[in-house]
């Protein structure tokens, strides 16, 4: 069994194979959330996730859940709700309040969250950058429902959604996936499998087939997202 890898802010990531097993896809411990570090770990497929008072943790699972866009679930109910303008949407028009959202929204088996202080900051330097996006659901102004991920060439790192109200976080990624071609974006990583995520049109890919398709996909550079509203799309 492959020994846990120990960073020093700075230090290279292992090669995935060392990844352990149990717990499946720990990578390494410890680093830092900087900028650089941040895109260098996307760029391979990996992503941080710890709770407060454990060192950085970075995952890399085997197998790896992903959506492609133009294959996602929309229900007849999402699809009634979205064409009777229900919600408003938006892009990068509350970044801070989503990511809030989703750190303070109780998970099913879970108490506290991963979201820390600590990762709110690191995320929203790379939103100031241009790395970082948001799509928001409001309902009568208020925030509702949301997502947020990292963008790296054309795959869109999925962090986390919230919903507030049904069908919310949903709605968020029906309109996130409708939206691809003009993010530019073919791919969403959706991380680790869940029902959920499968019954809206996810799918398991081994972790070196995913590493192949994120070194075609990420090679182009991102485009910034623009701050367009929902009458702006044409829905």
């Amino acid at each position: 069994m492959s020994a846990l890898t120990w960073l020093a802010p700075g230090d290279p990531f292992p090669p995935s194979q060392q990844a352990l097993d149990d717990p499946d896809g720990l990578l390494a411990a410890g680093g830092d959330l900087s900028c650089s570090t941040l895109l260098a770990a996307y760029r391979r497929g990996i992503f941080p996730w710890y709770s407060d008072g454990q060192p950085i943790l970075w995952w890399t699972p085997d197998p790896r859940l992903v959506l492609y866009p133009d294959r996602f679930h929309c229900s007849r109910r999402l699809q009634r709700k979205l064409r009777s303008n229900h919600w408003r949407f938006s892009l990068n028009q509350n970044f801070a309040d989503v990511m809030a959202a989703c750190a303070d929204t109780p998970r099913h088996g879970h108490t506290g969250t991963w979201i820390t202080r600590e990762m709110r900051a690191a995320y929203q330097q790379l939103h100031t950058l241009g790395h970082a996006h948001s799509l928001e659901v409001w309902r009568d102004e208020r925030l509702v429902g949301g997502i947020y991920g990292v963008q790296v060439g054309r795959v869109f790192f999925g962090e986390s959604m919230f919903s507030h109200e049904t069908d919310t976080s949903k709605a968020a990624m029906a309109t996130l996936c409708r939206l691809h071609e003009r993010l530019q974006f073919d791919l969403l990583d959706c991380q680790v499998e869940s029902e959920h995520l499968l019954s809206l049109g996810a799918e398991s890919l081994p972790r070196a087939r995913f590493e192949e398709t994120l070194a075609l996909l990420t090679a182009s550079q991102a485009p910034p997202w623009p701050k367009w509203s929902a009458d702006q799309w044409g829905f």
